[in-house]
């Protein structure tokens, strides 16, 4: 049996970072099961997986080595030690729309997802009785500066130990600064066929332009708004006769059966993204 360890290193760019680090975990006989980097606009980060053998040193040394590293370096390094096979641990972020969060949370209870729900985290208090009726922790975090919002959401998801985010209709925007954090384990479902109508008025743009045919998209949130590597996507038909309200009503069953099926993908590990495209694997 091994024990893993999951690093993050955020921080601006500059050169010996991998190496660094990799000769530092490599010192303390770890294997290096999975490594992604990257740099957007001068900044960088990474997110490692490395392994021991049992039984595992002292980790309370090994972090404090990882803690004097990264003021050598001048970057952010945080390190969760998990257990093998384990359930992930999930976040829902909400607004006021329940339809999304209610289908994960059903889900959940009937053992169609195999992962445990960590909190609900909401910009408003709408969604607070939903939470209260599946027995989820709810923490309500003010939006008014998204700088203050999303330090106090790190320190939430950091204290939760939560291993991946479902916006469950989250309508805010999440900044780099957490989705650099997140990479690829940050769910969004967006009611368009992306690349179509980007943005938060989807569904009225695809009445406007009379659209014969309206669909949703799951996908790992990104740096850029609505353009994440695409998991799961659903279509259904338009009748001519259909209001902006019957299009609303059927986009909303369709949001919540694809964002069960993107994070049952996740769950399950089926799931690669190789140069910003998703492939089952």
């Amino acid at each position: 049996m091994k024990q893993f360890a999951t690093l993050t290193v955020i921080g601006r760019d500059k050169t010996g970072v991998v190496a660094a680090i990799t000769r530092f975990l490599f010192e303390q006989r770890a294997n290096i099961e999975a490594l992604e980097e990257q740099v957007t606009r001068g900044q960088f980060s990474m997110t490692l997986q490395a392994s021991w053998p049992r039984p595992l040193g002292n980790q309370a040394a090994m972090s404090a080595g990882l803690a004097v590293l990264a003021q050598q370096l001048g970057m952010e390094i945080k390190v969760r030690w998990t257990e093998p096979n384990r359930r992930q641990r999930m976040a829902l972020m909400v607004t006021r729309e329940p339809h999304c969060a209610e289908a994960l949370l059903q889900a959940l209870r009937a053992g169609r997802l195999q992962a445990l729900p960590a909190a609900m985290i909401s910009n408003r208090r709408d969604l607070e009785p939903l939470a209260r009726r599946f027995r989820l922790p709810f923490f309500h975090v003010a939006w008014h500066d998204r700088a203050a919002a999303e330090r106090r959401l790190l320190r939430l998801l950091d204290e939760l130990e939560v291993d991946f985010v479902a916006l469950a209709r989250f309508m805010k925007i999440l900044s780099p600064n957490v989705v650099w954090r997140y990479k690829n384990k940050i769910i969004n479902i967006h009611p368009s066929l992306l690349p179509s109508f980007p943005g938060p008025q989807a569904y009225r743009q695809a009445y406007e332009h009379g659209v014969k045919i309206i669909g949703v998209t799951a996908h790992f949130v990104s740096m850029h708004l609505d353009e994440g590597p695409i998991i799961a996507q659903a279509a259904a038909p338009v009748h001519s006769s259909s209001s902006l309200k019957d299009i609303v009503a059927l986009g909303q069953r369709l949001e919540a059966a694809v964002l069960v099926k993107a994070v049952r993908l996740y769950l399950t590990r089926r799931l690669d993204v190789h140069w910003g495209v998703v492939k089952e694997v």
